[in-house]
């Protein structure tokens, strides 16, 4: 598609990928459990994507997610927050349903969650 990879990694039991699109948007893709293992490395992940590469568009795909642990609910709860501070927009794309209302329930706006099939 015309997204080029940035950086690959395991955080533990998930893994993370980050892509930057043609239009500069950056694409964080979570894959399988995402445990306590990985909430630093997530935070620290996001919080420097927002803060210092500033694109004005931060997409978090939930697709591949099995399970995510409240820590990383809480992280990505404040991800869309801290976009917000920082003229980014953040968005949650393809969270399961449990997860969905889940995320919800932690004060993700709905306009943040979005699905992309």
């Amino acid at each position: 598609m015309g997204e080029q990879p940035v950086t690959t990694g395991s955080a533990g039991a998930g893994n993370v990928e980050v892509r930057t699109a043609d239009d500069g948007s950056v694409i964080v893709l979570l894959r399988g459990v995402v445990g306590p293992e990985c909430a630093v490395e997530l935070r620290q992940l996001l919080v420097r994507t927002v803060r210092r590469v500033r694109p004005l568009r931060l997409v978090v795909d939930l697709t591949e997610v099995v399970t995510l642990d409240p820590i990383n609910v809480g992280t990505l709860a404040a991800a869309c927050f801290l976009g917000d501070d920082h003229q980014v927009a953040v968005f949650l794309t393809n969270p399961k349903p449990e997860l969905a209302v889940r995320l919800s329930l932690a004060g993700v706006p709905p306009q943040r969650l979005c699905r992309e099939d």
